[in-house]
């Protein structure tokens, strides 16, 4: 389990910095998905503080239930401990050399947006109606969205070949979107909503069922095809810079 104070969201902030130094000092690849998330966790609570949201509070609770999920799995898999199939197949990417870094950010994606976000929403939601959380639950995506340009700059800063791929390919906006997050907010929410209509008893194996479900995804980010992986080859040969670089440009 965790071994830092996550109770509030600066803290969960203090947290990510603190894994973040700590990858970046081992050149872990796992580090690349730490930074996108940090970001994550700075524009909610950005959004908290300037009324975004219809509930800051309720969302404060929420961005911490959601990154405990991720928190914990990370330190229980550090000690070899069990954790989701999900976040299992994410962190032992980080021991491949192949992955790009938009694989790896992907992995982190799929564990945590389509499997966790879905379990956070619905036990923040505990003897309430949890469609009163829809609003904020979407506006959660929308920041994720939000960052997408973003993500595509920094990644183009480590692999200047991506803009000219992406551009050729017809999906320089839409690129991550189309590939993982649009489907996993989608997914997340329906999750959210079946959960929180599942008697408690029931709970432990719904969410089982959902990891196996979510950990096959997985296949499609690292095993995408002949000639995505030709590309997807291509492009990690001309990355520059080793892992912590890399790191350091996605900060």
């Amino acid at each position: 389990m965790n071994p830092i104070p996550t109770n509030t969201i600066d803290e969960v902030i203090s947290a990510l910095e603190i894994i973040i130094a700590e990858l970046e000092q081992k050149n872990d690849p796992a580090g690349y998905f730490a930074v996108l998330y940090q970001k994550v966790t700075i524009k909610v609570k950005e959004g908290i503080a300037s009324g975004y949201f219809d509930d800051g509070p309720r969302m404060e609770q929420l961005d911490v239930m959601f990154a405990k999920r991720y928190l914990d799995a990370w330190f229980s898999f550090q000690k070899g401990e069990n954790t989701t199939l999900s976040w299992q197949k994410a962190f032992e990417l980080s021991t491949h050399y192949q992955p790009i870094v938009l694989q790896h950010l992907l992995m982190g994606i799929n564990a945590h947006i389509n499997l966790d976000l879905g379990i956070a929403a619905a036990k923040v939601s505990e003897g309430k109606n949890i469609n009163d959380l829809e609003n904020d639950f979407n506006r959660i995506n929308e920041i994720l969205s939000a960052l997408v340009h973003d993500v595509e700059e920094d990644l183009a800063a480590v692999w200047p070949t991506l803009k000219f791929i992406l551009k050729h390919s017809g999906k320089v906006d839409d690129f991550l979107v189309n590939f993982s997050m649009k489907l996993a907010r989608d997914g997340a929410w329906k999750f959210a909503t079946q959960l929180s209509a599942t008697p408690e008893d029931q709970i432990q194996s719904v969410i089982q069922i959902r990891d196996w479900k979510v950990a096959a995804k997985a296949s499609i980010i690292t095993k995408p095809g002949k000639i995505a992986t030709i590309v997807l080859f291509i492009i990690r040969v001309m990355e520059r810079g080793s892992v912590t670089d890399k790191i350091r440009k996605l900060t």
